[in-house]
C-alpha cells in the first residue's frame, strides 16, 4: 500500500543517498534500511527506489567493499588505516578515494540528494559542513558535528536551504512531536515551553558514586538496552551521550538551556518529550530500534511500513521516570553550562572543547590509563583550562579540539608523572 500523500507533493522516484560512516552500527542499520525500502518498491508497496551513490568508513575497508557490491556502489572513501584497499577496490569497480580527506572529496565529487552522517566523532565534521554548505539534505546521525560547530553548521544550513533531518532517537522523536511539514534546524516559539530528551540511565542506573568512578571497560560496555559502537556506548554510560544530545537539541531546535531538560527512563520506550505552554505534553513512543529514526529520516516527509518490530501497549506494565542524579551523571550539567557558554559573545568554541576533551577521555579510559569517573571530570576541566573563542570558520572549530586533546593528554600524563614520583 502507498503512503498517504498530504501537502508535499509526489514522493520522488528516486532517491540518491550518500552514507558516510557505513560500516559502523547505524550505517550497517542504514544499509538494512535502504534494502527494506528497495523491497517495498519492488513490490509496488512504496514508491520511493533508494540508489546509494557513495560509501565512506573509517579502517573497515573490507566490509565498505562487501556493502558496495551489496548495493553496487561504484563510488567509495576510505579516512583511516592502511591503504591496502586499492587492488580490491578496483577489482570491485570501485573509485576509491583515500585518506584524512577523503570523506569531504566523497561528498563534493558525487551527487547525491541526501546525506547520511554517521561518522563517529568530530572527525565526521568536515564533510557534514561540506554537505550543508552545498545545499544537501543531510541526515544527522552524528551529534558531534553540532555540538562542535553548530554556530558553523546552522547558519550554513539557514543560507543554502540544507536541512539537517534527525537521526538520534531522541531528536527524532522531538520533530515527530512537532507539527510534520517543517525539517530543522528550527527556532522553536513561545508555544513550547520544554523539551525533555530521555535516558536509559545505562549500566550504572542503580550504582553508587564510588562504585561508578571505578566501573571497568567490560562493565561501561555493558549497555542494558542499545548495540552502539564502543565510544557511543561509553558516552551512554557516563550519560555524556545525554549531554552531548541536550547540545544538539539546543542547535537544532533553537532551544536555551531554560527550554532542555532530561529525564532518566529505564524501559527505552518514550524517546522524547515535548511540553506546549498549555500545559498539553506530546511523547513519542516507539520500540528501541534505530532503524526507525533512520527509515524516516530517509523518507521524510512521507512514512512507509517499517523494519522495526511494532510496539505492543497491552504488553507494557510501568514507565518509569527518574531525575539524573549530579552527582553520579556530571555530564549532564556540563553540556547546561556548554549551552550557555555558547550563547555568550567569545565562547562558541565550547562545544568543540567539550566534545574533543571527553573524545579523548573516552580513549584514554578504553585504554587503560584513566578511571571511569574522570571521564566527565577531564572534559569539564578543559573548558576552563582552554581558553575560549568565537567560530569564524572551521579552523576555528578544529583547533579549539586540538587544543583540548592536548590539554587532556597533558593532563592524563602530569597525573601519571606524578604517582610515580
Amino acid at each position: 500500500m502507498s503512503p498517504i500523500v498530504r501537502e508535499f507533493g509526489r514522493p520522488p522516484e528516486v532517491r540518491r543517498l550518500l552514507l558516510l560512516g557505513s560500516t559502523g552500527s547505524v550505517g550497517a542499520q542504514t544499509v538494512d534500511v535502504v534494502r527494506h525500502l528497495n523491497a517495498l518498491h519492488a513490490r509496488g508497496e512504496w514508491p520511493t527506489r533508494y540508489e546509494v551513490t557513495g560509501l565512506a568508513a573509517g579502517r573497515n575497508g573490507g566490509a565498505m567493499l562487501e556493502q558496495a557490491r551489496l548495493l553496487g556502489v561504484r563510488e567509495a572513501a576510505l579516512t583511516g588505516g592502511e591503504n591496502g584497499f586499492d587492488d580490491a577496490a578496483r577489482e570491485a569497480g570501485v573509485n576509491l578515494r583515500t585518506g584524512p580527506d577523503a570523506c569531504e572529496r566523497l561528498v563534493r565529487e558525487v551527487e547525491a540528494d541526501l546525506v547520511l552522517a554517521a561518522v563517529v566523532g568530530a572527525a565526521g565534521l568536515p564533510a557534514t559542513l561540506a554537505a550543508v554548505s552545498m545545499g544537501r539534505d543531510v541526515a544527522l546521525a552524528n551529534k558531534e558535528t553540532l555540538v562542535a560547530a553548530g554556530a558553523l553548521v546552522v547558519p550554513a544550513a539557514e543560507r543554502s536551504g540544507a536541512r539537517l533531518l534527525p537521526v538520534d532517537s531522541e531528536h527524532s522523536a522531538i520533530w515527530q512531536c512537532l507539527p510534520w511539514g517543517e525539517a530543522p534546524p528550527l527556532s522553536l516559539g513561545a508555544d513550547v515551553s520544554r523539551v525533555t530528551l530521555t535516558a536509559s540511565g545505562g549500566p550504572f542506573r542503580t550504582w553508587s558514586a564510588e562504585r561508578v568512578m571505578h566501573a571497568t571497560v567490560e562493565e561501561a560496555l555493558n549497555h542494558p538496552t542499545w548495540k552502539m559502537g564502543a565510544k557511543v556506548t561509553i558516552d551512554s554510560a557516563s550519560l555524556t551521550n545525554k549531554g552531548l544530545e541536550l547540545i544538539e537539541a539546543h542547535w537544532l531546535f533553537g532551544l536555551g538551556s531554560d527550554r532542555l531538560d532530561a529525564v532518566v527512563h529505564p524501559q527505552s520506550i518514550i524517546h522524547s518529550f515535548v511540553e506546549y505552554s498549555d500545559g498539553s505534553i506530546m511523547a513519542q513512543l516507539g520500540a528501541p530500534d534505530m532503524r526507525t529514526p533512520i527509515q524516516i529520516a530517509a523518507s521524510w516527509p512521507w512514512r512507509g511500513p517499517g523494519r522495526s518490530k511494532k510496539l505492543d501497549l497491552l504488553t507494557m506494565s510501568r514507565l518509569d521516570f527518574e531525575p539524573v542524579d549530579p552527582e553520579r551523571f556530571p555530564a549532564v550539567g556540563v553540556a547546561f553550562e556548554v549551552i550557555d557558554a555558547m550563547a555568550r559573545p567569545g565562547g562558541a568554541t565550547a562545544g568543540a572543547v567539550f566534545n574533543a576533551a571527553n573524545e579523548a577521555a573516552v580513549e584514554a579510559f578504553l585504554a587503560g590509563r584513566i578511571p571511569f569517573g574522570r571521564i566527565t571530570r577531564l572534559a569539564r576541566e578543559a573548558l576552563d583550562g582552554v581558553g575560549l573563542g568565537p567560530m569564524q570558520s572551521l579552523d576555528d572549530a578544529l583547533e579549539a579540539d586540538r587544543e583540548a586533546r592536548r590539554f587532556v593528554a597533558a593532563r592524563i600524563d602530569g597525573a601519571r608523572s606524578a604517582a610515580l614520583r
